[in-house]
């Protein structure tokens, strides 16, 4: 039995358009959310067609020179402006008839490579139990035959297995809304044996322990801790046969841990540094779960992923813009402070779920406008763009002076003073073991 796709009525007179317009094929995403049960589908958005693209349009139609590079970066991209619980879930491709043949094939290749490029860029990974299949949508430009497969994402020698696709209004009218404000205070040292320049691969380091700590975190949906396994509208009224948008909204507090546990065994390092990264501000996010009977653990899992996604989605996006402003490699190494992209967050007609993005404090609403409408095929009033945070900074702060040789000569100290201290248990054990042996050898021997 194949996976079932609900998916949003809007989206079938979307690609009904792209098919009228079709010269001779057209690619996008398929943005949803996955549930044990079934997946939901919320939107469809084309491939941002390339100027050069355009020009070589002349000559007969051949799925040869699909662009995949230019096709993952638009899922990179979109997969920045997606709230918690929302994700790419597949590709669709609408082409004409001659090119019906290649179509599953070109479409199973681009799943992978999607879900390759986007894994790379996550700071967590897929459980076990959570779903890893992935649509391939095919429609025919003349006949408008829908046929969707899906393929195992896990499982490089995946097949393709049939699936429904089942159009439904309304569809995310109701869909529940979890929210929260993380203050972040993270320090990231810079080891003097790392380039200088390489800032980015050092902050990548330091968010992955800091987002391990989100993960041990604990989650107070509306001033309560719930078993991961009970419904998340428990106790609560549901809105049953409502079609117009209406969120349900749930207030989280964060509660990380201070402290490793006792049974955790704590070592200290002695590190030779050049200067640090001072991550600071308090981030919004926001996560969505469908409404049908969803389980505490979607909706905290949906949050924790957006916190740790928000974070590490603008630090890539600040280094982006450092590496355009100022080339890939910095000579000099002096203390800077950077301001971090705001989020910002635009709601979807017809639905209770709000896409996300981010921008610069000097970024024109005419901007973001232009992306909305680039990246997701979307037009977008700037009234209805809603920045939802202060600011929050990047305090790269280098050494003042190189360590003298009788600093050097101290952290050497230190460092051996240290080992030694860890070392000293082992030789006072040792100690009294060979002394025990020497005096039971002469005990017996007289």
């Amino acid at each position: 039995m194949g996976r079932t796709y609900l998916v949003e009525e809007g989206i079938g007179q979307y690609l009904t358009e792209l098919s009228t317009k079709v010269k001779p094929y057209v690619t996008g995403l398929l943005i949803g959310q996955c549930s044990p049960q079934r997946d939901y589908v919320i939107r469809a958005v084309r491939t941002p067609p390339k100027e050069q693209q355009q020009e070589e349009s002349v000559g007969p139609p051949k799925l040869a020179s699909l662009d995949e590079e230019w096709i993952t970066t638009h899922a990179s991209q979109v997969s920045r402006m997606l709230p918690g619980g929302l994700l790419v879930l597949g590709v669709f491709m609408v082409a004409t008839p001659e090119l019906a043949k290649d179509g599953q094939n070109a479409l199973r290749k681009l799943i992978f490579s999607v879900e390759k490029s986007l894994s790379k860029r996550r700071l967590w990974k897929l459980a076990e139990e959570e779903v890893s299949d992935r649509a391939a949508l095919q429609i025919c430009s003349a006949t408008k035959k829908v046929v969707c497969r899906t393929y195992d994402v896990q499982d490089p020698k995946s097949s393709a297995k049939p699936a429904d696709w089942k159009y439904q209004s309304a569809l995310t009218a109701s869909w529940l809304a979890l929210g929260c404000t993380v203050d972040v205070n993270i320090h990231i040292p810079l080891l003097a044996t790392s380039p200088n320049h390489d800032l980015e691969k050092n902050t990548k380091n330091g968010l992955n322990r800091w987002s391990k700590q989100i993960e041990d975190s604990v989650f107070l949906i509306n001033g309560q801790v719930k078993d991961e396994d009970t419904e998340l509208l428990e106790g609560q009224k549901k809105l049953r046969g409502n079609t117009q948008p209406s969120t349900q909204f749930s207030d989280v507090k964060v509660l990380t841990q201070l402290c490793q546990g006792a049974s955790a065994r704590s070592t200290a390092t002695v590190q030779v540094c050049s200067g640090s990264i001072n991550l600071r501000g308090a981030v919004k996010c926001r996560a969505y779960v469908h409404n049908n009977k969803p389980k505490v653990k979607e909706a905290i899992q949906a949050l924790k992923r957006d916190i740790i996604n928000t974070l590490s989605d603008r630090c890539e996006i600040l280094f982006e813009d450092l590496i355009l402003n100022e080339g890939p490699q910095k000579k000099n190494f002096e203390r800077e402070y950077h301001v971090l992209p705001q989020r910002l967050f635009v709601p979807v007609a017809g639905s209770s779920v709000m896409l996300s993005d981010y921008k610069f404090g000097d970024e024109a609403a005419g901007e973001i406008q232009e992306r909305f409408v680039e990246m997701l095929d979307q037009p977008v009033q700037a009234e209805e763009i809603h920045i939802a945070e202060d600011i929050s900074t990047v305090d790269i702060c280098p050494v003042t002076d190189s360590p003298s040789d009788t600093q050097q000569a101290q952290l050497t100290k230190a460092t051996l003073l240290l080992k030694l201290q860890q070392n000293m248990g082992l030789v006072v054990a040792a100690a009294v073991a060979v002394l025990a042996s020497i005096f039971s050898f002469n005990y017996f021997s007289d």
